[in-house]
C-alpha cells in the first residue's frame, strides 16, 4: 500500500462502476443465491448498522398514532423487513413492512420466513409509483451502488413520491478501512456463499459521502454512519 487509497493491488481511490456482482447473473447458480440470501441476515447485522439507523432516523419518522406503512425496496432475503417489524413492535408500533424485489428469486428466499405485520412481493418501486401506493417512511439497504446513474435518478425519485414522510437508503461507505475490515472478517461467514467476492465487490462500487452527495438531488442528503456507511436521506415535509 503505498497510500491511503489502496488494498491489496486494489485501488479504492474511485468506484468501481464496471465490477459486476455474481449474485446479479441471471444465471448464477440458484443453491449458492439461496445460501447467499440466508447469509446476509449476519452479514447485515454485523455491518449494516440499521439497529441504528432505526432509532435515529426511522422511528422518528413515524406517526404518532403508532400505525404506520414501511416500504423496505429492494429487499432481497427479508432481513432487514424482519428486522423493522421486531423492532417496531418493540417500542410499541403498530408497523406493517412491505418488502419488494423486482428480482423472484430474491421474493422466494425472503418468503422462508414471514412473520406478523410483514409482507414480500415481486416488484420494483416504479411498479409501486404505478398502482399509486404510499409509505410512511421508505428505506433500502446495498441498493444505491448497484445502479447505473439514470437507474439511481429513477429509484430516488420513485422513492420521493412513495414516501408521505422519510426516504433512508443505506450503503456502505467506500474506503480502506472497510475493505480491509470485510476482507478479515468475511472468510468467517462466507463458505458456500458469494458473500466474500459480492461484498468487496460492492464496496468497490460505493460511494464515499462527497460521491453520493453530489449525485444526490436537490432535497437529498447524503449522511456518514457507524459502521462504514453511508446515508442518502430525504424528509418529504422539508423538501
Amino acid at each position: 500500500m503505498t497510500d491511503g487509497s489502496q488494498r491489496d493491488g486494489v485501488d479504492l481511490s474511485v468506484r468501481a462502476r464496471d465490477l459486476r456482482e455474481l449474485m446479479d447473473d441471471p444465471d448464477c447458480d440458484p443453491a449458492t443465491l439461496a445460501r447467499t440470501y440466508r447469509r446476509f441476515a449476519l452479514v447485515n447485522a454485523l455491518v449494516g448498522g440499521w439497529r441504528a439507523a432505526w432509532r435515529t432516523h426511522v422511528a422518528p419518522a413515524l406517526p404518532a398514532t403508532g400505525r404506520a406503512r414501511v416500504l423496505d425496496l429492494g429487499c432481497g432475503g427479508g432481513d432487514l423487513a424482519r428486522s423493522l417489524a421486531r423492532w417496531a413492535r418493540d417500542d410499541g408500533f403498530d408497523v406493517e413492512v412491505v418488502g419488494v424485489d423486482p428480482d423472484p428469486r430474491a421474493v422466494v428466499a425472503a418468503e422462508r420466513s414471514v412473520p406478523a405485520g410483514v409482507m414480500f412481493r415481486t416488484a420494483s418501486s416504479a411498479d409501486l409509483v404505478a398502482a399509486g401506493e404510499r409509505f410512511d417512511v421508505v428505506v433500502s439497504n446495498h441498493v444505491l451502488h448497484h445502479l447505473a446513474d439514470d437507474e439511481r435518478a429513477a429509484f430516488l425519485a420513485d422513492s420521493e413520491q412513495l414516501a408521505a414522510v422519510r426516504s433512508v437508503h443505506s450503503d456502505i461507505r467506500r474506503s480502506v478501512t472497510a475493505y480491509r475490515a470485510y476482507a478479515t472478517m468475511v472468510p468467517f461467514v462466507s463458505a458456500g456463499t458469494f458473500v466474500r467476492v459480492d461484498g468487496l465487490r460492492s464496496i468497490r462500487r460505493s460511494f464515499t459521502v462527497a460521491e453520493l452527495q453530489d449525485v444526490l438531488p436537490a432535497g437529498w442528503q447524503a449522511e456518514a454512519a457507524a459502521p462504514h456507511r453511508v446515508l442518502a436521506v430525504r424528509d418529504a415535509a422539508r423538501s
